[in-house]
């Protein structure tokens, strides 16, 4: 009978112990996935500013209102779009949340859900505005 509950307990405490590992994993692959959208559009910001550089000749020439200004404006703004993710990303985490899996409150669970959502919405800003502005300099 002793031996049993033994087993028992054991049991228990082992299926304890592996969910809460099951949910810090969890986190950590969250973490890692939102860092790897960041990485994967970081290294396109200095095609942005190439690009901005390109195309303002042409938007001073042709004013405000043309698709090469507008172009500009949109690459501006996900450059921009992308300074303010990292910033506030990176006030709401600390070193040892974002690059040693150290386990995360409830609430910044919550926020890192909405962390991932952004930064999503940055790397769409930043691909649609570097496909835009490279179709607008393929035509002239």
């Amino acid at each position: 009978m002793k031996n049993i509950l033994y087993t028992l307990t054991a049991a228990i405490l082992l299926t304890l112990t592996s969910c809460k590992e099951t949910k810090k994993v969890e986190e950590t692959s969250k973490m890692e996935h939102v860092m790897s959208i960041h990485d994967e559009v970081m290294p396109k910001m200095g095609t942005l500013g190439k690009l901005v550089g390109q195309l303002k000749p042409m938007a001073d020439s042709l004013g405000v209102e043309s698709v090469e200004a507008k172009a500009m404006k949109d690459l501006q703004e996900a450059n921009k779009s992308m300074m303010d993710w990292m910033q506030g990303f990176g006030d709401r985490f600390d070193a040892e949340e974002i690059m040693d899996g150290k386990e995360l409150s409830d609430k910044k669970k919550e926020w890192l859900k909405e962390e991932e959502e952004k930064v999503n919405q940055v790397k769409e800003n930043i691909n649609s505005s570097i496909k835009n502005a490279e179709e607008i300099l393929s035509k002239q």
